[in-house]
């Protein structure tokens, strides 16, 4: 082989193998076909953030609330790089997410109504950082059906987290 060619050839591997390891991490819809962003909840007590799409990055944070929603807002193979409530973001393996639906009270607290009527009666004050499911939230409607714990009825659509502003969720 000419060294010309030689020399050609090596130059390509080598520029070829420096923009993999330079190619930043783009993430698209295309990994699982399901809308981004999006939210979804944590699987366990224990999940752990990551600093990256990988178990060599290293973790970052330990969540330890079961049920917690968290906003997928890109995708890389099978971890979902996810945000909490806070703003915190990191990488956390698909397998530790569900996609049931819950939100976080991010409020001093807010109040459960028996109607979607803020004349309705009340029953419950629900403080800040209590995690609920979402039992029906129409998106023709500033108020979503609530359940926490033994409790459920109507919240208006501010003081939680985890249902974005015109989105249907029906549980």
């Amino acid at each position: 082989m000419p060294q010309f060619l030689r020399t050609f050839m090596y130059r390509f591997m080598a520029l070829a193998i420096l923009a993999s390891l330079t190619t930043p991490i783009v993430a698209s819809a295309q990994e699982s076909g399901l809308p981004i962003p999006r939210f979804v909840a944590l699987r366990s007590d224990k999940v752990f953030l990551r600093s990256g799409p990988g178990l060599r990055y290293p973790k970052v944070w330990i969540y330890q609330r079961r049920n917690m929603p968290m906003e997928v807002v890109s995708e890389f193979d099978t971890w979902r790089k996810v945000r909490d409530w806070e703003g915190s973001e990191g990488w956390v393996h698909q397998s530790l997410l569900v996609g049931s639906r819950h939100v976080i009270v991010t409020d001093d607290s807010i109040t459960l109504y028996s109607a979607a009527d803020e004349n309705a009666r009340k029953i419950a004050m629900v403080s800040a950082s209590v995690i609920g499911s979402i039992e029906d939230c129409p998106a023709n409607m500033n108020w979503c059906q609530l359940r926490f714990g033994d409790f459920e009825g109507w919240a208006p659509r501010h003081g939680f987290w985890g249902v974005y502003e015109d989105e249907t969720v029906e549980g």
